[in-house]
């Protein structure tokens, strides 16, 4: 009798479903269509100046320059306090404030607390831009709101706000 050795059958592949459906993906993904989504509702909205809405009609604004539009305060900001609140670099961040600064959202001007430094602050084209940003949000989430129902939305609105304060 001839013995014939079989190959061992290959190892089944590592389950790897938890890579598409964890939390940080979900969150991620989420906030990508958010912003999409308010990019969108600006692009259309009739008060933006023209020259705005054309420019994110052709996807030329992205989610990067909505951090700006998030995160400088309405004082004004240090180039380095807006990429800390960010999360960017400041290399990073001063790319965008340039660009902003071409498209006349945003001006540098001498801080009043150290002349030496400057800060960033919006111009009365960028408090529109802001504004419009304020609408958009606002019927995003009402939209959020309407697609997952009022519960559930406050429950992830509130679970949100709790981790991000830990």
């Amino acid at each position: 009798m001839l013995l014939v050795a079989l190959p061992a059958p290959e190892p089944a592949p590592p389950d790897d479903r938890w890579r598409g459906g964890h939390l940080g993906r979900l969150l991620g993904e989420a906030m990508r269509r958010f912003d999409a989504r308010v990019l969108q509702l600006m692009a259309s909205d009739g008060e933006v100046p023209l020259a705005l809405a054309h420019l994110a009609e052709r996807d030329q604004v992205g989610a990067a320059h909505v951090h700006i539009t998030r995160h400088l305060s309405l004082r004004g900001s240090r180039l380095t306090e807006l990429a800390a609140h960010a999360g960017m670099s400041k290399q990073a961040m001063g790319d965008l404030v340039v660009q902003c600064e071409a498209w006349g959202l945003v001006r540098r001007e001498p801080d009043p607390m150290d002349r030496r430094a400057r800060r960033i602050v919006f111009t009365a084209m960028g408090l529109q831009w802001l504004d419009a940003f304020r609408r958009a949000v606002a019927q995003a989430e009402g939209e959020f709101r309407s697609q997952v129902g009022p519960d559930v939305a406050t429950v992830v609105s509130l679970g949100l706000e709790a981790y991000a304060r830990t």
